[in-house]
């Protein structure tokens, strides 16, 4: 299985997620996207739902030398959220993460001003939340995005990837309502290899998916 590119992988879980609201458990819902990948894939939910999309700025802390392999996360004004038993593994603490923790808060900050300027974050309160991504791999920033919308109380919280590690979406089900993720290969290994298309999207593609262009 491989998606030709993110459009056709949003394509597939809006049919499936599209079902779900027409059986009514998808109450007044808003799609927030986890740029920049996975608003490519949110835009083709959020139209067949009807519902607005916006987005969640979130970034990686990668490990030294291994940017790509995240170690935690950051979501919004959040702190830092953690891997724990991965800090140990690889002998890093906290401490010694905090230039790439100020690194990736600064790049955080940019992005938001970028997509968001003076426009607020919208209110989720008593709303059913779609976070939307474009794979799963080790979970990191979707945990970090799940438990920030969390605190912002939804009736419903919903994780919406095409495809996914199967131990990192097992691990998520305790962070959202519903982890919707309809391809869960054995042999995953990075999110790229289930994408034909998986260029870099720009900050340019992100405005313009924002603003219905």
């Amino acid at each position: 299985m491989r998606f030709r590119d993110r459009a056709e992988a949003g394509r597939e879980l809006a049919g499936l997620l599209s079902d779900a609201h027409a059986r009514g458990d998808l109450a007044d819902p808003v799609v927030l996207a986890l740029p920049r990948g996975g608003i490519a894939v949110a835009e083709p939910i959020a139209r067949a739902l009807g519902a607005p999309l916006d987005v969640l700025v979130v970034r990686k802390i990668g490990a030294p030398r291994h940017q790509e392999f995240a170690v935690g996360a950051l979501a919004a004004d959040d702190p830092p959220l953690f891997d724990a038993h991965t800090l140990d593994r690889l002998g890093l603490t906290e401490e010694s993460l905090a230039p790439a923790v100020e690194r990736e808060r600064r790049e955080l900050r940019r992005r938001e001003q970028r997509y968001r300027g003076d426009r607020p974050f919208p209110d989720l309160t008593g709303r059913t939340v779609i976070v939307v991504d474009d794979g799963l791999a080790t979970g990191a920033t979707a945990r970090a995005a799940l438990r920030h919308v969390r605190r912002r109380r939804p009736a419903r919280l919903v994780l919406a990837v095409p495809v996914g590690a199967p131990h990192s979406l097992d691990l998520l089900a305790a962070e959202a309502d519903t982890v919707l993720c309809p391809h869960r290969p054995a042999g995953f290994a990075a999110v790229g290899q289930w994408y034909e298309d998986f260029d870099q999207l720009t900050d340019t593609q992100v405005l313009a998916a924002l603003h219905g262009q």
